[in-house]
């Protein structure tokens, strides 16, 4: 696990250590670089693997090829007896090494063979050559900027910046990404010339050209529908699956953990390990103090850490969370509105004081169907066989009186919102409810000057994604959906950025190719009821499990945001959308603004997610434009 970066063609020679700098918290424990007339290639390692002879950059036997490479390969010790008998000589007990014979092997095709996380550089000095690659799912980021005969890529975007001709104008579609789902999208990032290689894609940089290809996407639906196997046969193959999926992730040369939340996820990954070895397992778990039953699940962690005897550690996060704001927004580089990176921050913080990788349980929500969303696909389309005056007056009844919940599910808000989408045809219904702000609500919220730069099909990947649905089940396409854009552009991001701004390596066995693929060839009925969600993992852990757990409802790995805001955030809040600040931004108009405040401040609506979007834009623009003089929106 390490930085990566480098660049092809004309470049200051101080450039590569000036982006490893950048980079040193991805990797404290080594740095290395190759530079030659043209190219570069440099790294800073975090050692997981071979901890004596695996630094980089590293070179095949006759130094004709250099790799640098961020992420592990699983499946590595597998693949090395086959390479040797093809004739490669090994130097090391790396899966860095495997890579690269693997690539003198079958060339690009090599990444098809790994299993594993992995954003990667291969230099041929003799093609005059560069082969990147990003692995399926995109647990690992590849950042790149390429112009005027030269190209630079490196695994953050702040060390893209760090060469002068990298400017900071604005991706407008991004922002406007940004503004709708709370993230910048996958291929684009927030500063216009800077892109991101999207999951399982491969680029081919050769004569000034670059070639991107994809390798690997989410398979299709079964073409016929097959027998399907017994509940019992089902859950007894979810739970092969798994554990297959940890202990390949537990292959480490120094200690791990596991993120422990409470929830079915994470404790189906500590009831895999634990299956799987008979060693230490040292779990970490995060709360929120009194006063947030609905959103801290303590309880939940300490039973499962006690029912599988782990060495369990626990962290209470107060509500000095304002003052971890600005660190948060700085290590994500881009606009970033999931609040959810700030509990990511404090349990990974924690987690690296005694252990170097973490497994985690993200994924197992869009891969075992977790979100509650998904049961609203079903509700809703039976919701739109009532006939429609009925619809209607429902919806009417019910907006006046519900009155927005300070709970982690906030039910009258769903409730709101499902019947205000009950109108819309699939996938626009799905969408909707994942947005942080509808094209109505922008609008309603953008000055002329932005609007003018909005615009377009912001939602086109996501509803290319439910297109694909099969089974008859638009619910197929609701996962699918998740799986291409919400969990690799928000989760996965979340969960790196993070994690390796405490030098720790985040490990996601749900996120397992192989796993992803097989779920996705299960009808969601075979996943899922009419309304309860993760009903088959559920089943596949229910022997094992502490009851409480496997019983209460979802309650994701968010925060008391909308509390917060009305208490220990509301200064941040003060500062960051005054009006008069709102006002000299020239993006967002004051009234919209302060009718969002004034709503969630009473109690009325929860705007907490909104107001969060608005407030880390802010935020990140004074820390990354303003501090520079890169802002105008003329």
């Amino acid at each position: 696990m390490c930085g990566i970066a480098g660049w092809v063609g004309s470049a200051p020679p101080d450039l590569l250590p000036a982006m490893l700098r950048q980079l040193k918290h991805r990797g404290p424990d080594g740095e290395g670089s190759r530079l030659e007339p043209g190219a570069a290639l440099g790294m800073t390692r975090l050692a997981i693997i071979d901890l004596v002879t695996g630094a980089q950059p590293m070179a095949n036997e006759d130094a004709s090829l250099w790799i640098v490479f961020n992420g592990e390969i699983y499946n590595y010790r597998e693949l090395r007896p086959a390479l040797e008998a093809r004739g490669h000589r090994f130097a090391t007990r790396s899966d860095t090494e495997v890579i690269l014979h693997a690539f003198e092997e079958a060339g690009e095709a090599c990444v098809e063979r790994l299993r594993g996380m992995f954003a990667l550089a291969i230099w041929d000095g003799r093609r005059r050559r560069l082969f990147v690659a990003r692995d399926r799912l995109g647990k690992k980021p590849f950042y790149y900027w390429h112009r005027d005969g030269l190209f630079l890529f490196a695994s953050e975007l702040k060390a893209l910046l760090c060469h002068p001709a990298v400017g900071r104008e604005l991706d407008w579609p991004a922002l406007h990404h940004y503004l709708a789902f709370g993230y910048t999208p996958g291929g684009r990032s927030i500063f216009a010339g800077v892109a991101k290689l999207p999951p399982g894609h491969t680029a081919v940089l050769e004569d000034g050209a670059l070639r991107v290809r994809r390798y690997w996407e989410l398979p299709p639906p079964p073409a016929a529908a097959a027998a399907r196997p017994a509940p019992e046969e089902l859950a007894h193959r979810v739970r092969e699956e798994l554990s297959e999926a940890v202990r390949l992730r537990l292959a480490s040369d120094v200690p791990l953990g596991v993120f422990l939340s409470g929830g079915i996820d994470s404790s189906a990954v500590v009831a895999s390990m634990r299956a799987v070895t008979s060693g230490r397992i040292a779990t970490y778990s995060i709360g929120f103090g009194a006063g947030t039953p609905s959103w801290d699940e303590l309880p939940y962690a300490r039973a499962v850490a006690a029912r599988f005897e782990t060495d369990h550690h626990e962290e209470v996060l107060e509500p000095s969370v304002a003052a971890l704001v600005p660190a948060v927004v700085d290590h994500l580089d881009e606009p970033f509105a999931d609040s959810s990176a700030i509990p990511t921050w404090v349990v990974a913080q924690a987690t690296a004081r005694s252990v170097k990788v973490a497994l985690s349980g993200i994924g197992g929500d869009e891969t075992f169907a977790g979100y509650p969303r998904y049961a609203g696909v079903g509700l809703s389309e039976a919701w739109r066989r009532v006939p429609r005056p009925l619809r209607a007056a429902a919806a009417r009844a019910a907006a006046p009186f519900a009155r927005d919940a300070e709970t982690s599910g906030n039910w009258p808000d769903r409730a709101r919102r499902f019947l205000a989408g009950a109108e819309e045809p699939l996938p626009e219904r799905y969408l909707g409810w994942t947005r942080f702000f509808g094209d109505a609500a922008l609008r309603e919220l953008a000055t002329p000057a932005l609007a003018a730069r909005l615009g377009g099909d912001v939602a086109a990947r996501q509803r290319a994604a439910f297109a694909r649905a099969g089974f008859g089940d638009p619910r197929d396409g609701a996962f699918r959906v998740d799986l291409a854009t919400y969990l690799p552009d928000d989760l996965l991001v979340l969960a790196d950025r993070m994690a390796m701004a405490h030098s720790l390596e985040l490990r996601a066995p749900f996120c397992d190719h192989r796993l992803v693929e097989w779920s996705l060839g299960l009808p969601p009925a075979a996943k899922m009821g009419r309304v309860a969600t993760k009903t088959l993992l559920r089943r596949a852990f229910a022997a094992v499990l502490p009851p409480a757990v496997l019983a209460h409802a979802k309650q994701g790995f968010g925060v008391p945001l909308g509390r917060w805001l009305r208490g220990p955030l509301a200064p941040l809040a003060d500062d960051l959308l005054a009006p008069a600040r709102v006002r000299a931004r020239g993006l967002f108009a004051p009234a919209a603004v302060e009718r969002l405040r004034r709503e969630h401040a009473s109690g009325a609506r929860a705007h907490g997610d909104r107001l969060w979007t608005l407030m880390v834009l802010e935020l990140w623009m004074r820390a990354h434009l303003d501090a520079r003089g890169a802002w105008s929106l003329r």
